[in-house]
């Protein structure tokens, strides 16, 4: 994999609930309690961004623009 770039895999429970591989939740300090964002494309799938870096999202999400 190149620097930076990673891929998981979650298995959904019979209620629809996946569990994040403790290694993301590691990586992303994702902790009990959190809330995460699940953002949803009929071409390119779903994605759950980084919590705390909603906004960035949301502009490249709806306006189509990147800071970078």
């Amino acid at each position: 994999m190149p620097k930076g770039k990673y891929i998981w895999t979650a298995t959904v429970g019979e209620k629809g609930q996946i569990v994040i591989p403790k290694q993301a939740r590691d990586l992303f300090d994702i902790k009990p309690g959190d809330t995460i964002l699940l953002l949803g494309d009929d071409e390119h799938g779903i994605a759950i961004p980084k919590k705390n870096n909603f906004n960035n999202l949301f502009d490249l999400a709806f306006n189509g623009k990147d800071d970078k």
